[in-house]
């Protein structure tokens, strides 16, 4: 499969192509990306721009009804386009299901938000309008809005931002990611398709060189990105020169506290077990770090051995795994590397799973879940990020350090309590310095659409779901009528008059 441009309302042919391989068998490739240059980007952006009028001034409900007419079919399509997402990504089928299936959701989510895409509120009645005869506020489309996705969650999180600016009016054009752009891309086909031409436009590529040139355009008026840290600093300083607007949703370095009002049981160990080794432990917000109090600490970490080995590591089609290869080379090197500077500082590594027949584990890049006890709690594998099931496990002796410690690192996207005591868990989420913290739970599907999801610190600026994600693609436009004599300093300009003007 391959994966080309869509500019303007028509497929596009690159002069370049770069080879997108399988993590599960490195030999195998399983498509190529056309690498769009400054040239088709400027192409691009021109044509979203040409497109952005119309599609704004199309309004709200008739551009919903557009999206749920795609989303039906892009339904149709996603069955097709899971086992390619699997063949990308790593990841298993079920996984790849689910992915996949997001594009018509997310399309009908937010066509579902017609009414609040174009919000008008009247504000005259305000005892702080006066003295205003008339205020109003309304939501306007910003302009052509750049979204750059990331490869975890390709198709799921590209709609996650093609979506909302859709509603809001604005065109769009997206840069897929690198390590995984086919399926998203044929979805990203479809749509463009089915909606007036310029208003998707798709250049797939390399962010040094598509993304670079995409940030940096004028003529863009929004970027979302999500992704990691260090390509969020650059996507910030790329848009900094234009002063556009920028959502960034980043990486996270998500604490776990189980507090001593908790209750070690399979069910909490279940639990923390698919929030920690999801997709292989590369989802932004799966649990990166577990702190449990001393009292239950080697209860814990003998429960999640034991149940751990359960985990079964295999190819992404074998039915029975729970978990493939992780994603890129880059990825499976430094995670190779943590465990290795672990065992160094005196860790007690714990390898734990079991491995399919079915993977190729000398040709893919698997590896085994892992738990890791006895780290300094400066340890890279504590304080950093690390995008693979190798899960670092720590005691604590009072609510205070569970605190300090969740808090030292500088990401704070997500975070969950865990007690039997729904008060304490709640006065100590509190105390958490995230932009999410889930009581009792931490996995996909805690984080629901009605509430705000995003980062603090270095996880990221901005918020998204529902009409927050509104927020990001669009501004606020007041209209105020004022009765002038009673404006504030009026009195002093009252004798100007016409008389004796100059004729």
């Amino acid at each position: 499969m391959d994966a080309t441009g869509f500019v303007g309302g028509k497929a596009t042919d690159g002069a370049q192509w770069n080879e997108v391989i399988n993590p599960a068998d490195t030999a195998q490739v399983v498509g190529r990306y056309a690498r769009s240059d400054a040239a088709e980007v400027q192409a691009a952006v021109l044509a979203a721009h040409d497109a952005f009028r119309g599609w704004a001034e199309l309004g709200a409900t008739a551009r919903a009804e557009l999206m749920l007419a795609a989303a039906g079919e892009l339904e149709r399509l996603a069955p097709e386009l899971a086992p390619t997402i699997s063949l990308e990504v790593g990841k298993v089928l079920a996984e790849s299901v689910f992915d996949a299936s997001g594009a018509a959701g997310l399309l009908r989510a937010f066509a579902g938000l017609a009414d609040l895409a174009e919000r008008e509120l009247d504000l005259s009645d305000l005892p702080t309008s006066k003295p205003a005869r008339a205020a109003k506020v309304r939501r306007v489309p910003v302009g052509p809005v750049a979204v750059i996705s990331p490869w975890n969650t390709p198709v799921y999180l590209t709609f996650n931002m093609v979506a909302p600016a859709l509603i809001s009016g604005c065109s769009v054009v997206v840069k897929p990611p690198e390590a995984a752009p086919l399926a998203v891309t044929a979805m990203l086909h479809r749509l463009a398709e089915l909606l007036p031409p310029g208003v998707v436009n798709v250049v797939p590529g390399t962010g040094a060189e598509a993304g670079e040139a995409l940030t940096r355009h004028p003529l863009i008026r929004c970027v979302l990105f999500t992704g990691g840290v260090a390509s969020g600093r650059k996507v910030l300083q790329s848009a900094a020169g234009t002063v556009k607007k920028v959502s960034l949703e980043l990486g996270g370095n998500d604490p776990a506290l189980v507090l001593e009002s908790a209750t070690v049981t399979d069910a909490l160990l279940r639990e923390l077990i698919a929030g920690s080794f999801s997709s292989s432990g590369q989802i932004c917000y799966n649990i990166k770090r577990i702190y449990a109090h001393r009292s239950q600490y080697a209860e814990v970490v003998e429960g999640l051995r034991a149940m751990t080995a359960g985990l079964v590591v295999g190819d992404p089609f074998d039915s029975g795994a729970h978990m493939g290869p992780v994603t890129t080379g880059m990825g499976y090197e430094r995670a190779l590397r943590l465990l290795a500077d672990s065992e160094r500082e005196g860790a007690q590594v714990h390898r734990t799973g079991t491995r399919a027949a079915s993977a190729k584990w000398d040709a893919g890049y698997y590896v085994d879940p892992h738990l890791v006890t006895g780290l300094p709690r400066d340890a890279e594998l504590v304080v950093e990020e690390q995008f693979a099931p190798i899960l670092p496990v720590l005691p604590f002796d009072t609510d205070d350090e569970a605190v300090a410690e969740a808090n030292r690192t500088e990401y704070g996207l997500g975070s969950s309590v865990w007690s039997d005591d729904p008060a304490h868990a709640e006065t100590v989420a509190r105390r958490i310095e995230a932009g999410n913290t889930f009581i009792n739970t931490h996995r996909v599907g805690a984080s629901v659409a009605s509430v705000p999801f995003g980062g603090m610190k270095q996880s990221g600026l901005g918020r998204n779901h529902g009409e927050h994600s509104l927020a990001a693609c669009t501004e606020e436009h007041a209209i105020v009528h004022l009765v002038g004599d009673e404006l504030p300093g009026i009195g002093r300009w009252m004798n100007l008059t016409t008389e004796g003007k100059a004729e």
